[in-house]
């Protein structure tokens, strides 16, 4: 975890310096990284052993996850450590030649020093828990191709250096000379129109349930579009590639099942969230979007809802035998009475996913799921699930 690197910032992708984060704001960062990658890789291995790609009597065998910090072995290091060891290894022509280097050279603000020496940091990193921790692979995103190599430039300088020196007879290096230092990139996940995900875009899709909850991360997989919904499931799920194919072929002849994009929010959201989260999630969507609402019981629905602002618990005297617009004022849907009216002449009340006549409608004791139920919406998607106690 990058807890030295983060205070600088990765110019990789960038046409502007990176604001610098404080002290308080990088340790809650890194905190918070470390326990995302814990909760996706328990539920990795839950779902891998659900799905038998592991055995689940093994999944506890699986050797524990190590979380460094580079802030650990870089705070220490003086510059003349670092320019001595690393600096005087690294070439200025091929660090110009790196394309997070050349693009920001051409730019009116250009290049600071404190980033252009960012990708020496990332090289370093990669050396030392490749000395340390036998870590042989680097894997990242596709514009991280520059930093990546001039970590196993590094690597391979460096272990010539003390072949060169015999340093190595003194003191034989954790991980080997003879184990390769492989930099491995993926494609970067790009919108329909190419445009990267991202914070810088606007367009982030976050793991923090905090900063997007397991509802809202399903359903923008749910609306992937039918252009890229096949590359996000061979992306980001352990479906087979004939798996894939059969949705894709389903989707041909049933469209509005949009059965690719429901299997992709529930495989990504049980990876990310757990197989709980996902099936709240995965109800709400149909309930709210896709289904009839009688397509799931009283209970399913409210233990979909729990937790959610949209639930709310309503008396039976609020609700039953009152007119529509009288409960959706309740439920503060609307400011005042006349907006509702106005919103119930117009077409814009809903009851049950039914469209409320503009005269008006009476709620009565069969419009509620199990007695207990029912779903309000007001204009496009201001949906209230009523309890009715």
């Amino acid at each position: 975890i990058g807890g030295a690197t983060g205070a600088i910032g990765d110019p990789s992708g960038r046409s502007t310096e990176r604001t610098a984060l404080d002290k308080e704001v990088l340790d809650r960062n890194v905190e918070a990284i470390e326990t995302q990658i814990k909760q996706i890789f328990a539920n990795g291995q839950q779902y891998a052993a659900k799905k038998r790609l592991i055995h689940a009597s093994s999944s506890s065998d699986l050797p524990p996850i190590k979380f460094v910090n580079n802030h650990d072995w870089l705070k220490n290091m003086s510059f003349l450590d670092f320019m001595g060891d690393v600096g005087r290894l690294a070439r200025v022509p091929t660090m110009l030649a790196r394309d997070s280097v050349k693009n920001r050279l051409e730019t009116d603000e250009g290049l600071s020093f404190t980033e252009f020496t960012y990708q020496l940091l990332q090289a370093y990193d990669f050396w030392h828990l490749y000395t340390n921790h036998r870590c042989t692979i680097q894997l990242g995103g596709s514009d991280q191709w520059g930093n990546m190599m001039a970590g196993t430039d590094l690597i391979r300088r460096k272990l010539h250096l003390e072949r060169v020196e015999g340093s190595g007879k003194s003191g034989e290096s954790k991980s080997g000379e003879n184990d390769p230092a492989i930099a491995l990139t993926l494609p970067l996940v790009t919108t329909a129109t190419g445009e990267k995900f991202g914070k810088s875009a606007g367009n982030a899709v976050w793991l923090d349930e905090g900063l997007c909850s397991a509802f809202d991360f399903y359903q923008f997989f749910r609306r992937a579009p039918d252009s890229e919904v096949g590359r996000y499931l061979q992306y980001f799920t352990f479906l087979g590639l004939d798996e894939i194919k059969v949705l894709l072929a389903q989707h041909q002849v049933e469209p509005q099942k949009h059965l690719p994009q429901r299997t992709l929010a529930r495989e990504v959201t049980e990876l990310v969230h757990g197989e709980a989260a996902a099936l709240k999630a995965q109800v709400m969507s149909q309930v709210l979007y896709d289904d009839s609402f009688h397509s799931v019981t009283a209970p399913e629905l409210l233990y979909a809802f729990s937790g959610n602002d949209r639930l709310m618990r309503m008396e039976r005297g609020q609700v039953v035998g009152r007119e529509v617009w009288e409960v959706v004022l309740s439920t503060g849907a609307v400011r005042s009475e006349r907006q509702a009216k106005s919103l119930q002449k117009l077409g814009g009340l809903y009851l049950n996913k039914v469209r409320v006549p503009p005269e008006g409608r009476v709620i009565t004791t069969e419009d509620l799921l199990g007695g207990r139920v029912c779903l309000i919406r007001t204009g496009k998607e201001n949906y209230k699930v009523l309890d009715v106690q």
